[in-house]
């Protein structure tokens, strides 16, 4: 599933203009204030001089609006350095909170129904796995490692530009066995409890539906009668394809140093690692925790499982 990001690439757009801002804001601060106070005092001290001079020739003169108001325009910030100054602190803020604490993402696609549904909008922790570095997404402190059941955010492998959203299902060094439309983690099964048939919104289609508790995380599942356990035609030349083995109803996957395994939990319409490989930690964005809002059914709003 390629998520959809709030106002597209908004990381690096907020990035350039915190920079604006942030150089602007600075700018007048350190040089332009000063100057202004400067051109101000000269004023001030011009207009002392001729009043001094108006009053030793016995004219009155009431200068206190008069001095005040040539004060006041000579210390007034041009309109693009106020709107900067202002702007500042909101966008920085802004771009702090969205590049190491929450992200928001939209959900365009049905491959995680039906824990997540088309018009979710979710909050992604960015700290969870670990502090990255905004834009070049590079990890400099390391709090935790996903955990499978974990539904997480990640870098496309093959478009970095796009972000997906699965669940892991595996951890490095775990051997993932898929067969029959049924997983097995290190040659254990996992346990499957079956549900109500799931009606699709998008599709009048019934599903097949269950609980599956991986790693004692447990989570609904779909699987689509008539569709193949795998389809062999769309498995693509992937790094390290070599600790897969594939066959026309299951396949066997180690999953190597760094990297994660992530299916999507509409097993049967879903394009995950089964087909396009693995996913490295250096991918990692972050761990989905919230749907904030669906606004063609608020009662979505709530904690992902």
């Amino acid at each position: 599933m390629n998520l959809q990001p709030i106002l597209g690439n908004f990381a690096l757009i907020l990035f350039v203009l915190a920079v604006i801002t942030g150089i602007i804001w600075c700018l007048d601060v350190f040089v332009l204030s000063k100057q202004r106070r400067r051109a101000a005092d000269a004023a001030l001290a011009e207009y002392d001089a001729r009043t001094a001079k108006l009053v030793a020739e016995g004219i009155r003169v009431d200068n206190n609006g008069n001095r005040a108001a040539i004060e006041a325009a000579h210390l007034r910030q041009p309109t693009w350095i106020e709107y900067s100054g202002s702007f500042f602190p909101v966008i920085a803020l802004v771009f702090l909170l969205r590049s190491f604490l929450w992200e928001p993402f939209k959900i365009p696609s049905s491959s995680m129904v039906p824990t997540l549904l088309v018009g979710d909008f979710i909050l992604v922790s960015k700290y969870s796995y670990g502090i990255r570095l905004p834009i070049i997404n590079k990890k400099v402190i390391d709090l935790a490692d996903p955990q499978r059941g974990d539904v997480m955010v990640f870098k496309y492998p093959k478009d970095m530009s796009q972000d997906y959203i699965k669940r892991v299902i595996g951890v490095p060094g775990d051997t993932i066995t898929y067969e029959n439309k049924r997983l097995s983690v290190n040659g254990k099964p996992v346990a499957y409890s079956p549900m109500d048939d799931y009606l699709d919104d998008q599709h009048p289609v019934y599903h097949k539906q269950f609980t599956e508790s991986l790693a004692g995380t447990p989570h609904r599942i779909l699987n689509t009668d008539g569709k193949p356990t795998l389809d062999l035609g769309t498995v693509e030349n992937f790094p390290q394809r070599e600790a897969c083995d594939y066959s026309y109803d299951k396949f066997t996957c180690i999953v190597p140093e760094g990297n994660y395994f992530m299916m999507g939990d509409n097993r049967d319409n879903s394009a995950d690692s089964r087909y396009w490989g693995f996913v490295p930690d250096k991918n990692i964005v972050g761990k989905a925790i919230v749907v904030w809002m669906n606004f063609s059914n608020p009662k979505r709003i709530g904690s992902i499982q």
